[in-house]
């Protein structure tokens, strides 16, 4: 079978998207399939799509993460791409390929956009269709969804950071809060804010990639995540940072953050969380896997955060460990989601 893994792309978590697509290739190919992993912003030289060994070009790539977010704007400069999401030869090259692996994190790759581009093509690719991805990738929507089907969710606004009215805050959020950009993940440009002078400055560091930002009441209590695989709810991960909060730096860097898998937690919460991930699985339309984040107050109530439409595959990402934990050892989870992909 030949599988491209598509990864990189114009987005705040590139960095994220290029490790989880190195591993994700070199597994493919350590199982016996024949992989082509491409960045699908900066594209390929046109005249590869005509080598008899394209799907046999991965040869141990390996990236990783840094502690910054990457410079989107000197990336496009040295590309030359301008404003087009998909680079020359992309295209043709999933055309090419049996199953398209996306490896990719935020904007185009995870929003729903690059899903129907595919689709319009009748392109196979894993993870869940335009409308789904469409739908957990907008925090804003997504709550909402989340709270139609009885789903606990932060109370929250939604609003414009050159249009923010500060008394609409005070009365319906307040301090503590958490400030995030509406569409971004891998805790991209998010904040923990107590007062004034940090809402301040947590508004200006999210508008530095959308206008429109989510600020939701700051429950305090454990970090949960817990994933869906082909229906099946995986265990339970506790996350615990070593400093502060979840935060980018926390997420990719070995050693920050401690994670507990299976989660000690009782059993009646586990119960009550693995319920509530199926309704939000279910009511955004998702398909295949994904991942959900959750607080638990001090009562043992669950408050979902967000959904995951494509998990990181980094050495320190959740999705393998909840797996690992079924008994599914990595590259037979990168097979198993493109046996799914191949379902549709």
């Amino acid at each position: 079978m030949n599988i491209l893994v598509l990864a990189g792309g114009y987005s705040p978590e590139r960095d994220v998207s290029l490790t989880s697509g190195s591993l994700i290739a070199n597994a493919l190919k350590g199982e016996g399939e024949k992989v082509c992993l491409a960045d699908v912003y900066l594209g390929i030289d046109e005249t590869r799509l005509c080598d008899p060994d394209l799907f046999n070009s991965v040869e141990g790539e390996a990236y990783r993460v840094t502690n910054s977010v990457p410079d989107l704007r000197a990336l496009k400069e040295k590309s030359g791409n301008g404003d087009a999401l998909i680079g020359r030869g992309i295209i043709e090259l999933c055309k090419r390929a049996d199953v398209v692996f996306l490896a990719l994190h935020g904007a185009m790759g995870e929003n729903g956009q690059l899903q129907a581009t595919l689709d319009n093509y009748g392109i196979k690719y894993t993870g869940s269709g335009y409308v789904g991805s469409l739908l957990a990738m907008d925090k804003d929507i997504s709550k909402k969804m989340f709270v139609g089907v009885g789903v606990n969710t932060p109370e929250w606004i939604y609003v414009s950071v050159k249009e923010f009215d500060e008394k609409a805050f005070e009365e319906k959020i307040g301090y503590p809060c958490v400030v995030k950009p509406c569409s971004c993940g891998s805790s991209v440009g998010i904040s923990i804010v107590d007062n004034k002078e940090e809402l301040d400055a947590a508004l200006k560091l999210a508008q530095e990639y959308e206008e429109y930002v989510l600020i939701e009441k700051k429950i305090e209590g454990r970090e949960l995540t817990v994933g869906i695989l082909d229906g099946e709810v995986l265990p339970v991960i506790e996350i615990i940072p070593t400093e502060g909060f979840y935060d980018y730096t926390n997420k990719y860097q070995a050693g920050k953050t401690l994670e507990i898998c299976p989660a000690e937690i009782d059993e009646s919460v586990r119960e009550v969380v693995a319920e509530q991930t199926r309704l939000a699985f279910d009511a955004l339309r998702l398909s295949g896997y994904s991942r959900f984040d959750f607080i638990v107050d001090k009562s043992g109530k669950p408050w979902c955060l967000e959904a995951n439409t494509l998990p990181g595959m980094t050495p320190t990402s959740l999705l393998p460990q909840m797996a690992a934990a079924n008994g599914i050892e990595y590259g037979k989870l990168c097979l198993k989601i493109v046996e799914l992909a191949q379902r549709k």
